[in-house]
Formats: C-alpha cells, sequence, structure tokens
C-alpha cells in the first residue's frame, strides 16, 4: 500500500485536476491511502469531503507582496504550516507528494524535501504560479497542460479530466442532453459561459446578439454565472436557455456545437479534448494568463480569440456570425482542437508519479 499526499486548492483551476487524480489514483489502487492538503478557505474544504476523501488542511499563508504586518509574521507561520505538514506525512507514512499549486502545495513541497520525499508537480497554467516554480526546482517530476510552460524539467501531460468528461459519448448523449435542457438535438447549440461566477462583458454582448443566432436557426445554452442572471433578460423563445448555473457540464458538452467562453486552462482543456470548437474572450484581469491558455489551440486552428476589451456586439457579430454558417470551417476546428486536446492527463502525470516512487524505491534512483 502506497500513502499519496495530494496538495493544493483555493479555485476550481487548482481543485479539479486534484480530485480527476485522485480519483484515478482510487480506481487503479483501492488499496492505497490517499490524503488531500488544503486549507479551511479553499474551495478544496467543500469539494474534497464531499468527493470522499481525508482533508486535512493547513493555514493560509500567502507570500508576502510588501513589506507591513503580514510580512513580519510570515516566516513564523510559514515554518508552522511546514511543521504541520511534515508531521502530518510522517503520520500517514507519506511516501510522493502530487502537487497542484496554491497556498497548500509550497509547505507540503518543503515539507517533502526536508523528508527525502519525491514530489512530482502538476501545473494547470501556461504562466505556471509562485509555488509550483519553487517546487519544480526539486521535483521528481513535473506535468504541464501546455506547450511550453516554463518549469524547470516539465513534460507536457494535459489535464487531468474529471471521468464524465474524459469518457463523455457526446454523439451518443446528444439526445438525452437536448431533454435535460428542453432543446432540440436536431438544431445546432451554441454554448455560452463564463465560468461559475459569470462573465459580464460576454453576458452584456449575447443579451443584445441572441435573436441574430437564433435567427440563423441556431440554439442558445447561455450560462450567465449564478449572480448575473439578472444582466440577462430571459424570453419565452423555445430556442434560447438562460440559466444561472449548470452542474452538468457533461451534458452542456455533450449538445455544443460552438462555444463562447472565458479562457481559463480547465475551459480550454475540456472543449479542446472533446473537439469543441471554441471562440475564446480570455478575462483580462491578473497575468494574462487565460490568454496564454488559449494560444496555443487558436494557432493549430480549434479556436478563435477576441480580446476581452473588443469583444462587442458588432464585432461578436463580424467573427461569430459567419461562424455559425460555415459547417466546413466549424468541422476543421473541431478536428484541430482534439488534435490539440488530451484526454489521457490523468494517466499521464501518473506515469511521472510512478516514474517518481520507482526512483524513490530501493535499489532505484532519485532524479
Amino acid at each position: 500500500m502506497t500513502s499519496y499526499l495530494l496538495a493544493g486548492g483555493g479555485t476550481a483551476g487548482h481543485v479539479n485536476p486534484l480530485l480527476a487524480v485522485a480519483d484515478r489514483l482510487r480506481e487503479r489502487e483501492p488499496e492505497s491511502e490517499i490524503t488531500v492538503l488544503g486549507t479551511a478557505e479553499g474551495l478544496e474544504a467543500r469539494l474534497v469531503p464531499e468527493r470522499g476523501y481525508a482533508l486535512e488542511t493547513i493555514p493560509r499563508v500567502p507570500f508576502p507582496r510588501r513589506p507591513n504586518r503580514q510580512a513580519l509574521r510570515f516566516p513564523a507561520d510559514f515554518r508552522r504550516a511546514v511543521t504541520r505538514t511534515r508531521d502530518l506525512m510522517q503520520e500517514r507514512g507519506v511516501r510522493v507528494v502530487i502537487g497542484f499549486g496554491g497556498y497548500a502545495a509550497t509547505p507540503a513541497y518543503v515539507a517533502a524535501r526536508g523528508a527525502g520525499v519525491p514530489v512530482v508537480v502538476h501545473e494547470a497554467n501556461a504562466r505556471p504560479g509562485l509555488a509550483n516554480v519553487w517546487g519544480a526546482r526539486h521535483a521528481a517530476g513535473v506535468g504541464t497542460v501546455f506547450p511550453g510552460t516554463r518549469l524547470r524539467g516539465a513534460e507536457t501531460v494535459g489535464m487531468p479530466l474529471r471521468r464524465e468528461i474524459a469518457e463523455l459519448d457526446r454523439a451518443g448523449r446528444r439526445a438525452e442532453a437536448a431533454e435535460h435542457f428542453g432543446l432540440d438535438a436536431e438544431a445546432p447549440v451554441l454554448l455560452v459561459f463564463g465560468g461559475s461566477a459569470g462573465a459580464r462583458r460576454i453576458n452584456g454582448v449575447f443579451a443584445e446578439l441572441w435573436p441574430e443566432i437564433l435567427a440563423r436557426g441556431w440554439q442558445l445554452l447561455h450560462v450567465t454565472g449564478d449572480r448575473k442572471l439578472g444582466e440577462v433578460a430571459t424570453s419565452g423563445a423555445h430556442s434560447r436557455v438562460v440559466v444561472p448555473y449548470i452542474d452538468r457540464m457533461d451534458l452542456a458538452y455533450a449538445l455544443a456545437d460552438l462555444a463562447v467562453c472565458r479562457s481559463g486552462s480547465a475551459t480550454v482543456s475540456e472543449l479542446s479534448a472533446l473537439g469543441i470548437p471554441a471562440v475564446y474572450v480570455p478575462y483580462a484581469v491578473g497575468n494574462g494568463e487565460q490568454a496564454r491558455n488559449a494560444r496555443g489551440v487558436v494557432a493549430a486552428g480549434g479556436a478563435l480569440l477576441i480580446p476581452d476589451a473588443s469583444f462587442t456586439p458588432a464585432v461578436a457579430a463580424e467573427r461569430l456570425l459567419p461562424l455559425l454558417a460555415d459547417a466546413e470551417r466549424r468541422e476543421r476546428m473541431r478536428r484541430e482542437a482534439a488534435a490539440f486536446g488530451t484526454l489521457d492527463g490523468a494517466d499521464r502525470l501518473l506515469a511521472l508519479v510512478d516514474r517518481a516512487r520507482a526512483g524513490n524505491a530501493p535499489g532505484g534512483r532519485r532524479r
């Protein structure tokens, strides 16, 4: 039996691949022990116990960006987090640490290095976070979603996908998906979404553009975000469904012939792996990681990119409406997206884990 510590969390971009890897580990090694290290404030506090895994928490210790009271407390707070993690690893007999970034990852990397436990790092974004930049320096294996991500020793493995996404039979589930959303399985569907929080820019464009879409024989499935439903007036049009949130994205993907959305790492990975052509409107706030996430599949021809500041009803009509009428172009995009994406990211990452374990076994050689 092997004891694994999976460290990371905070956002869905860290938690979802962590859970996908945990699920795959549980399937192939049901006798092994899986512990997740996170914080009490992150999304993992809810999602990890719901999935049936043991969650251990450490204090959220952000790296100080400026000299202030928090910066003065940081060294002692960080040492306590590392000590707590080291004690947990010793108690559970952890043999491998798999880190996904976020506040819990760095203490796990430091504790593992001190204990001589191999670390495998997974980086979901094209632009890596600070925790994984540090962790990769001493890791036995580093897996990235996108080619060109600048991490020491990185290998492209793709995104670990949830089983319901990785094994989705889109054609076989289309009728079920259409019934679920109250749409027609025979007519094409445009899926519009902006993540769980929604995207005000995207909502505003499609609040205005939807009659043009329906007039071209398309249906619209528009996910506004939990707190942004009021931004988009609903209508009695049978071919237009406006909802705040979808908890069955597998069925939404089964129905989608084209998507317009933000370009978070998980979104780009899932749409590409399933061969769904997309128009990405990257979230403009932050370090530009969403534009970087979409760059590869756009260059491959599987998607278009429109900057957030340029995404107006006029520009969307100019770029999007001709695409709705061009089935041949959409089919090319579908093929290129599928060729760019990966469905077996979890297995590819676990191949790095197996290699790290072998290198740390008696008679083996650590990198």
